[in-house]
C-alpha cells in the first residue's frame, strides 16, 4: 500500500472534527448515484476536506492459482500510471494538488483511500477514476513495484513474527486460499505478468461488490455525479471465483528453530465469523481475557504475576470465510514452553468459569466510552463506515452497537467463552531457539 500526495493535506485530513464527539452523533446519508452506486455519506463543512474509503469484496483470496501475490502488486501499480499520464506525471498530479490516493489488499477485499481538499475535488476525481478504469502497467513501474514486493518478501523470510505468521496461517488454513500469503512468494510475485494483473481488475473491480463511504465538504446532490465519475466505467458485475467456508485444523504444535534470544509465540482456535449472533459477546470475553492491555487475564498472569513477556495480546480475527480467536507474545527462548502452557491453562479456565462481574462491568465501560475515539477525523470516519458496509451490519449499527455491548450479561459471557475457548483444538507456534 502506497500514499502519496499528501504533504499539503495531511494537516486538513487529521484535524478532529466537531462531529465525531459521540459516535451517535454521526448523520450517516445514503446516496445512490444515477448509475446505482450506493454510497453512505456523512457531510461535514467545518474542514474543506474529502475522505472517500472504498472496497471491492474479493482480496488475495482472489489470486489466480499459482500466482499469490496479484492483488498485493495490483494494489501497488494502479497510481503508477494510467490514462495519457505515466508514472512520473501521475505521481507529480497527485503531489501538485495535495490528493492522497493508495490502495491495498487484504485476504477479503481490495481497497482505496481518496483524500482532497475540496478545491481539487474535479482533479482527485479525475485521477482516481482513471487509475480503476485505465492503468497503464508499464514496464518500469511493473518491475520497480515488483522488486520492492520480493524484497519485502525476502526479508520477511529472516523476520521470526513473520515466519510466526506464515507458518500459522499454513498450518490453520493449508489447501485453503487464506493458507498463501496476500503478498505472494518471491516465484509468485516473478511470474505475474501485466495480463495477470488486468484479469485481476476486470474480475474483481466491479460496481456490484463495491462499498463507498464519503465524509466531508459534499452534499448528496453532488456526491451522486461524482461516484458515476470516479467508479461508473467500471464492470457492472464481478467474476468471482466461490471460496469455500474453513474451519481451523485439528491441534498441533509447530516449532521453528531460530538462533534469536526472543521466542514468538502465536496461539490460534476456532472463532467466529462477524455474521455470528454471537460475535458481540464473543468480543468482550475476548477483551477481558487478552484485549484489554494491563487490565486482561492474560496480561496479569504472564506478565504482571511472573515477569514473563513484556505483552501478550488475545484478539478475534473474523474473516469472510472463517473466523480465529488468536494470541500473540515473545519471551526469552528458554521460558517459552512455559508461557505456551500459561496461555493454554489460562484459555482453558476462562472458557469454564468465564469472568466476574467486576470483570464484564470494567469491559464494558471500556468498550462503550473508547468507541467514538473511533470516529476523530474524516478519515477515520469513513474507514469505519465501509468497515460497517463490509461487515452488513447496517447504517443505525453505529447508534446501536454501544446498547449491544450493554446487553451483554454474565450468562452470555459465560455460554460464549465455554463456545469459543472451550475443547482443546489449538494450533501453537513458536519460532526460536529450542529450550534446553
Amino acid at each position: 500500500m502506497k500514499l502519496t500526495g499528501l504533504a499539503v493535506a495531511l494537516g486538513f485530513l487529521l484535524a478532529p472534527l466537531a462531529l465525531a464527539g459521540s459516535a451517535g452523533a454521526v448523520d450517516i446519508q445514503r446516496v445512490v448515484s444515477p448509475k446505482g452506486i450506493e454510497a453512505w455519506l456523512v457531510e461535514e463543512r467545518t474542514v474543506p476536506v474529502i475522505a472517500v474509503s472504498f472496497a471491492f469484496e474479493g482480496g488475495s483470496a482472489q489470486d489466480p492459482e499459482g500466482k499469490a501475490g496479484v492483488a498485493n502488486l495490483l494494489s501497488g501499480l494502479l497510481d503508477e500510471g494510467a490514462g495519457p499520464l505515466d508514472s512520473r506525471a501521475f505521481q507529480t498530479a497527485l503531489d501538485d494538488y495535495s490528493i492522497g490516493l493508495s490502495f491495498d489488499a487484504s485476504r477479503d477485499t481490495f481497497s482505496g483511500s481518496l483524500r482532497t481538499l475540496s478545491a481539487h475535488r474535479d482533479e482527485a476525481v479525475r485521477l482516481a477514476r482513471l487509475a480503476l478504469t485505465e492503468p497503464r502497467f508499464d514496464q518500469e513501474p511493473v518491475e520497480r513495484i515488483r522488486s520492492q514486493i520480493i524484497t519485502g518478501i525476502r526479508a520477511g523470510e529472516r523476520d521470526p513474527g513473520e515466519i510466526a505468521s506464515r507458518a500459522m496461517m499454513e498450518a490453520v488454513f493449508g489447501g485453503h486460499p487464506y493458507a498463501a500469503p496476500s503478498e505472494g512468494t518471491p516465484e509468485s510475485v516473478a511470474a505475474i505478468t501485466a495480463d495477470d494483473l488486468d484479469a485481476y481488475r476486470n474480475k474483481i473491480l466491479a460496481r456490484d461488490n463495491l462499498k463507498v463511504a464519503v465524509v466531508g465538504d459534499i452534499n448528496a446532490a453532488e456526491l451522486g455525479p461524482m461516484l458515476d465519475r470516479i467508479f461508473g466505467d467500471l464492470p457492472v458485475k464481478a467474476n468471482r471465483v466461490g471460496i469455500a467456508d474453513v474451519a481451523p485444523r485439528e491441534a498441533k504444535s509447530i516449532d521453528v528453530p531460530m538462533a534469536i534470544p526472543q521466542a514468538i509465540i502465536q496461539v490460534a482456535g476456532n472463532g467466529l465469523k462477524r455474521d455470528d449472533p454471537d460475535f458481540i459477546t464473543a468480543s468482550v470475553a475476548s477483551y477481558i481475557l487478552g484485549g484489554g492491555g494491563f487490565s486482561s487475564r492474560l496480561y496479569e498472569e504472564i506478565r504482571e504475576k511472573r515477569g514473563l513477556a513484556y505483552s501478550v495480546w488475545l484478539g478475534l480475527i473474523p474473516l469472510d470465510h472463517a473466523g480465529l480467536w488468536f494470541v500473540s507474545t515473545s519471551t526469552r527462548a528458554d521460558q517459552a514452553g512455559t508461557v505456551v502452557a500459561l496461555i493454554e491453562d489460562e484459555v482453558r479456565r476462562f472458557a469454564e468459569e468465564g469472568p466476574t462481574e467486576a470483570e464484564l462491568a470494567e469491559a464494558k465501560a471500556y468498550l462503550i466510552g473508547s468507541y467514538p475515539l473511533r470516529f476523530d477525523t474524516s478519515g477515520a470516519i469513513a474507514n469505519q463506515l465501509l468497515a460497517i458496509q463490509l461487515e452488513d451490519l447496517g447504517i443505525d449499527y453505529i447508534d446501536e452497537r454501544n446498547d449491544l455491548i450493554a446487553a451483554v450479561t454474565i450468562d452470555d459471557i459465560r455460554r460464549v467463552s465455554k463456545r469459543l475457548f472451550g475443547g482443546d483444538s489449538r494450533v501453537v507456534v513458536r519460532v526460536g531457539a529450542p529450550e534446553t
